[in-house]
């Protein structure tokens, strides 16, 4: 595993970091059996969420920390003020306070080092959202902060507040990026930043040295080969539905077809290769995967010893014809 460092934590954050969603309330020695393999191989970041199962993927991860006594040695990004049924808009300091202490309740801990506000109103005010979130950065309840699925140049908006006020800025951003370009939006309010829609806002970014955590790094599954043109109405799981929808169409099945390629070429799976791809763009990219399973593990940590070429790169990308030798 490689790890970086991020202003405002004080521990190394790693490169890879696991998603929560498959951590369920019924299947406690699972979820046990799962996290202590990750840690075993490095995954000591962990991506969760105020909405995700109902709480129970909190509620779970902050257990099994507890339980085994290692909240020195990870790192916990979760997320709040999710639009709810019933609660549309609630990217508001008053919904953002009630999600983080409950957040912090579940997680049995009072602080997290990453937080990000899960969606964006992109007609209220930022000058009201940084102010929240820098009084708990400065209560110590948050160590640094940002969005998910926001725009960059929402993000820009808030940090020209906060400079010009004294505040703290967004210092991190998650929105979707991996080989694939979303076609359509899995969920609504998602914002993606891959393919060439994507490049002015990851210049950006990289520009201000604002960390990534990018989710769906594998398109939800698609960028590791298992669908393929002739058999998409074979699938009928939500988990396999959804991507389908967002990401299997011809212009990303070309992308997959040189990840199959150059993964052969090399001797990995495509999914190593498609987790390489974002390593390998900036090192400020923190890949979310989601290890569902313990014998996962090892080929997705694997990923980070793959270093692809800028000239890789761009051929995945689609930018350039032949092969680079």
């Amino acid at each position: 595993m490689e790890y970086t460092r991020i202003a405002g934590i004080d521990k190394p954050v790693a490169r890879l970091m696991q998603g929560t969603v498959m951590l369920s309330a019924d299947r406690i020695d699972d979820n046990r059996r799962l996290l202590d393999a990750l840690f075993e191989n490095g995954f000591t970041a962990f991506d969760t969420a105020h909405g995700y199962g109902g709480g129970a993927c909190e509620r779970e991860l902050g257990a099994w920390i507890e339980d085994r006594g290692i909240r020195d040695q990870v790192v916990i990004l979760t997320k709040g003020a999710h639009p709810y049924q019933g609660e549309p808009d609630r990217v508001r300091p008053e919904f953002i306070r009630r999600d983080l202490a409950e957040s912090l309740e579940r997680l049995r801990t009072d602080y997290v080092e990453l937080y990000l506000l899960h969606r964006d109103s992109p007609d209220y005010p930022v000058s009201e959202i940084v102010d929240v979130l820098h009084e708990f950065k400065d209560a110590g309840q948050i160590g640094v902060f940002g969005g998910s699925n926001w725009l960059a140049g929402r993000v820009q908006a808030a940090n020209e507040y906060a400079a010009a006020n004294g505040k703290t800025p967004f210092a991190i951003s998650s929105p979707q990026f991996s080989v694939a370009e979303m076609i359509k939006e899995p969920w609504a309010g998602c914002i993606s930043v891959s393919g060439a829609q994507g490049e002015a806002d990851r210049a950006w970014y990289d520009e201000n040295e604002i960390s990534l955590f990018t989710w769906s790094s594998l398109a939800g599954g698609f960028m590791t080969g298992k669908f393929r043109r002739d058999n998409l109405d074979s699938f009928t799981s939500y988990w396999d539905t959804n991507p389908i929808g967002a990401y299997a169409y011809e212009s990303n099945f070309r992308r997959l077809d040189r990840v199959l390629e150059l993964a052969a070429d090399k001797g990995v799976a495509p999914a190593q290769i498609s987790v390489a791809y974002i390593l390998c763009n900036n090192p400020r990219y923190h890949p979310i995967v989601a290890n569902w399973k313990t014998e996962e593990i090892a080929t997705n940590a694997a990923a980070v010893d793959i270093k692809l070429s800028a000239a890789e790169i761009a051929w995945l990308e689609m930018k350039t014809e032949g092969k680079p030798s």
